[in-house]
C-alpha cells in the first residue's frame, strides 16, 4: 500500500497529537502511526495536570503558558471534559511556609497569591485544618483526563483536520520518503518521531548518544466519588517544593530539603512527592514516585504507595478512600535540558526527553518546533 503524505508522526501520544494538530493546521497532509491499539504510554499515566506554576520564571514557563492557551482552544473545540481548577500548594511546616512566601514575593508572570489557613479551606475544606500555616494559590492550572484525553483527541483531528491515523503498527525504517510500518509502506516528506521511552526501534544511535534518563514512576486512582466528594484545585504539599524546578529559585529551599532528608530519607530515596487531582468522574489522581536507571524494574513497590498515602493523609482528609487502580509510567528526561529537538536524519525531527512535563508542554513545544522546522518566521 503506498500512501503519499507531506509528513508522518511516530506516536499518537499528546506530543505527536500535538505535532500532527499544529501540521494539519497549515494544510499539510498528515499521518499519525502508533504501535498500539491507542497510545499507552506515559500519556495515558499521568495527573492530567496542565502545570504552567512547576516552571521557572523565563522561557519554559512562558513556554508552558502558550501550551496551556493552545490547550485551552483545543479542549474547546474537541468538547473534552476539563477543569480550570488552578492548584493550591500548603504548608505544615515554617520551612514550607517560607518557600511559598518566597515564591510568592518574586512571581510577577502568573497571578498568585498567598492564604490564609482560612482562605485555603474556603477554596478546598478537605485540607487538612491542624498544623496548616499557608496557602499558595494559582488560578492558572487545568485539569484533564488523560485517558480521555488520548482517546478522544485521535477522532476529532481526523474529523476536523483530515489527519489519517494507523494504530497498530510500528514505523521501522524511513528511507526518505518511504516509511515502513509492519507490512505497509507509506510517503512522506518529513518524518516526526514522539515515540515516548522508545530510544531503540528508530535512530537509536542518535538517541542513545543524548544521556536520556529513564524514569518510573508509581500512582493510583480512587473510587470515582461522583457528587459526592469535591476536590476543588489540584493539591501539593511541601514534598513537592523538592520537585519542580519552579522553586529551585527560592534561598529558603535547602533548609526543608535537608529537614525532609534528615526526618524522611525514604521520601528521597524514591523520589516521592505527592499531589492529587480530581476528573470528571469524580475519582482522585494520586501520586507519585520517581525512580532512574538502575532502579527501574516492571514490579511496583507496594512500599511506594504507601508512602504516598500515607503522606496524603497528613495534609488531605478524603471519606472512604478506595484504591480502584494502581499503575506505573515510564518516561525519559534529559539530566540538564528541558526537552531535546534532534534532527538524525534528512528530514527526520525527534522530539523527546520532556520528562514529567509532556502534558503541560506539549502544544506550546509542537508549535515550536514545527515553526522552526517548517522555517517560520
Amino acid at each position: 500500500m503506498n500512501t503519499a503524505y507531506d509528513d508522518a508522526v511516530v506516536g499518537a501520544g499528546i506530543l505527536g497529537l500535538a505535532h500532527a494538530y499544529h501540521l494539519a493546521r497549515r494544510g499539510r497532509r498528515v499521518l499519525v502511526v502508533e504501535r498500539n491499539p491507542v497510545a499507552r504510554g506515559a500519556s495515558v499515566r499521568n495527573f492530567g495536570m496542565l502545570w504552567p506554576i512547576g516552571q521557572p520564571a523565563g522561557p519554559m514557563r512562558q513556554l508552558a503558558l502558550r501550551s496551556l492557551d493552545i490547550w485551552h482552544e483545543v479542549l474547546a473545540a474537541a468538547a473534552v471534559w476539563h477543569a480550570r481548577s488552578g492548584s493550591l500548594h500548603v504548608a505544615y511546616h515554617d520551612d514550607e511556609a517560607t518557600v511559598l512566601q518566597e515564591f510568592a514575593a518574586a512571581t510577577t508572570d502568573m497571578a498568585v497569591s498567598l492564604l490564609t489557613p482560612r482562605q485555603v479551606r474556603e477554596r478546598a475544606p478537605a485540607v487538612r485544618a491542624d498544623g496548616l500555616q499557608i496557602g499558595l494559590w494559582s488560578p492558572t492550572e487545568t485539569i484533564v483526563d488523560p485517558r480521555r484525553i488520548i482517546a478522544a483527541l485521535p477522532n476529532w483531528l481526523a474529523r476536523t483536520l483530515g489527519v489519517h491515523f494507523r494504530f497498530g503498527r510500528t514505523v521501522t525504517h524511513y528511507d526518505p520518503p518511504r516509511v515502513r510500518a509492519g507490512d505497509q509502506n507509506f510517503s512522506a516528506a518529513r518524518l516526526w518521531v514522539c515515540a515516548g521511552d522508545d530510544l531503540q526501534t528508530l535512530f537509536p544511535e542518535t538517541l542513545q548518544a543524548q544521556s536520556l534518563i529513564r524514569c518510573k514512576l508509581q500512582m493510583t486512582r480512587s473510587q470515582a466519588y461522583g457528587d459526592g466528594f469535591h476536590l476543588g484545585p489540584a493539591l501539593a504539599a511541601g514534598l513537592t517544593l523538592r520537585h519542580y524546578p519552579a522553586f529551585a529559585q527560592c534561598t529558603s529551599l535547602p533548609a526543608l530539603e535537608r529537614r525532609i532528608a534528615a526526618q524522611s530519607p525514604e521520601f528521597d530515596r524514591y523520589g516521592i512527592h505527592v499531589m492529587v487531582a480530581q476528573h470528571g468522574d469524580g475519582a482522585l489522581v494520586i501520586g507519585d514516585s520517581h525512580e532512574y536507571g538502575q532502579d527501574i524494574e516492571p514490579f511496583d513497590k507496594p512500599i511506594i504507595d504507601a508512602l504516598i498515602l500515607g503522606y496524603l493523609n497528613r495534609f488531605l482528609v478524603v471519606p472512604d478512600l478506595q484504591i480502584a487502580a494502581r499503575w506505573h509510567g515510564i518516561y525519559v528526561k534529559h539530566p540538564e535540558a528541558p526537552f531535546l529537538v534532534l534532527h538524525p536524519a534528512e528530514g527526520v525531527t525527534a522530539v523527546t526527553g520532556v520528562g514529567g512535563n509532556g502534558m503541560t508542554f506539549s502544544f506550546g513545544l509542537a508549535e515550536r518546533v514545527v515553526r522552526e522546522v517548517l522555517g517560520e518566521a
